[in-house]
Order: C-alpha cells, then structure tokens, then sequence
C-alpha cells in the first residue's frame, strides 16, 4: 500500500527554535500543521558519551513528496549539527483531514 500522507518527527533545544522551524514550514506550504510538544527528556549517544537533554518534540503533517525540501528547511534553520528527522506514514485516518494535508501542501 502506498501513502501520501506522513508525520515528520523531528527534536529541537527550545520553544523559540521550534516556532520558528514550524512557521517557515507551514509558510512555505511544506507542512499543513506542526505540533510542538513541550519538554521532552532525549536520552541519546553523541560522539562516545551519553547524553541527557530536555528538548520539545515536533509532529509534522505533510506529504510524503515534500520530505527532502523539509528535511533541507530544517537543516538550514536547526542549530543541532545533525538534527534528528524521521518520517512516518500515516496509514489511515479522518479522510477529510487527509485531504486537508493534501491541500494545505499544494
């Protein structure tokens, strides 16, 4: 089965930085919505340690075509030198609202 729609998940250091991904994605007609969740605790290995951190949590609803102009937004705008993007399929759902995402995006 093949789905259009997806949810991109994506970490960033605070709640400025998050708005500020999130409006240009939304803008730029890249995502219909994002979702910021607030303070989040990331436990993860960097360059040989472990490291704990409190970052927020982005949900993004957008198309499966739009992904790698996402992944290039985020990557300009994020300050992490390699910030975390993963994409999701969404596999079903309120069919109005897919197409919203639809038209949100084009």
């Amino acid at each position: 089965m093949e789905y259009s729609s997806i949810v991109v998940l994506f970490t960033v250091p605070s709640p400025e930085v998050g708005e500020e991904i999130s409006t240009s994605l939304v803008e730029k007609k890249l995502a219909a919505c994002v979702n910021i969740i607030p303070e989040i605790s990331s436990i993860y290995q960097w360059q040989g340690t472990i490291e704990k951190d409190r970052e927020n949590l982005l949900l993004v609803k957008t198309r499966i075509g739009l992904l790698d102009k996402i992944i290039v937004e985020i990557s300009d705008i994020h300050p992490y030198d390699l910030p975390e993007v993963i994409a999701l399929p969404i596999i079903a759902g309120s069919q109005d609202y897919l197409n919203w995402i639809d038209e949100s995006t084009a």
